[in-house]
């Protein structure tokens, strides 16, 4: 009986070794090109990426912070008579040059009521910085590039939400989308 079995088989074969022969390295081919698609293809050689953390740089140079970060905790804004979450962080300096934190690309330059004169840069790695109640004499444009440590311009009282602080800068720090505490990121001991 075990030899019938193989004469089935050889048989089998006989007529149909072709098929699936052909059958077998379709399915090996197509196998071998899905694990490429999944992996990237395989035709960049294997190359170390080595990433520089970000290195953040002072908004403002020998500064006082007169009003912290705080998410959690109501601070009272006496211009405006409210409390409220404070996400950003006020810096006064005798200076008053205002400089940009990181490299990157003036993405607006705008000008509000409440906040005054601000220019907003976008970073890598999803991070955006906001400068607000900034001096008329702006020294960027939208589309700019900038560098970090760059002079951007001069902090000042134009924030009418903030009067009661005096000339200051208001910054704001995002990462992709949502507010973050600047202390996190800043080298504040060494403002």
């Amino acid at each position: 009986m075990n030899i019938q079995g193989k004469n089935k088989f050889v048989d089998f074969m006989k007529r149909f070794g072709v098929y699936v022969g052909v059958a077998m390295v379709i399915l090996i081919v197509s196998l071998t090109f899905g694990i490429m698609a999944l992996t990237g293809g395989g035709n960049e050689p294997d190359v170390p990426v080595v990433t520089k953390p970000l290195e953040f740089s002072l908004p403002m140079q020998n500064a006082s912070i007169i009003k912290d970060f705080s998410s959690t905790e109501l601070q009272e804004n006496k211009t405006l008579n409210q409390w409220e979450a404070h996400l950003s962080i006020d810096f006064s300096s005798e200076e008053g040059a205002v400089f940009s934190v990181l490299d990157g690309t003036v993405e607006s330059v705008t000008k509000t009521y409440l906040q005054g004169n601000i220019i907003t840069i976008k970073h890598a790695e999803g991070f955006i910085s906001q400068y607000s109640s900034l001096g008329d004499e702006l020294l960027v444009s939208a589309g700019d590039t900038v560098t970090a440590g760059q002079k951007i311009g001069v902090a000042s009282t134009s924030a009418s939400g903030e009067t009661d602080l005096g000339s200051h800068l208001h910054f704001t720090l995002s990462k992709d989308g949502k507010k973050v505490d600047p202390n996190n990121y800043l080298d504040l001991q060494n403002k």
